[in-house]
């Protein structure tokens, strides 16, 4: 059995209510619907954050004129 972490959260009232209708749309507890945008938001920082670094990266071989498979090949055989 999964172990919870009770916590108490204070909300804007617009929001409050906007998460019970959720709730209540989709059949689920508060907390099921907190729980999925946590997980949402994490997923979107994650995903920020690798687009961040693929980013950086691919600046860095475009630098070094890498622009394609080819070249990173050759780049890694020097």
């Amino acid at each position: 059995m999964a172990i919870a972490v009770k916590k108490t959260i204070s909300l804007p009232p617009e929001l409050a209510e906007e998460i019970e209708k959720i709730a209540t749309e989709e059949g689920k507890s508060l907390s099921a619907v907190i729980q999925d945008a946590i997980r949402i938001a994490r997923q979107d920082r994650l995903k920020n954050e690798f687009n961040r670094l693929q980013d950086y990266w691919s600046s860095k071989a475009k630098e070094k004129g890498i622009l394609t498979e080819k070249d990173l090949e050759s780049f890694l055989k020097t």
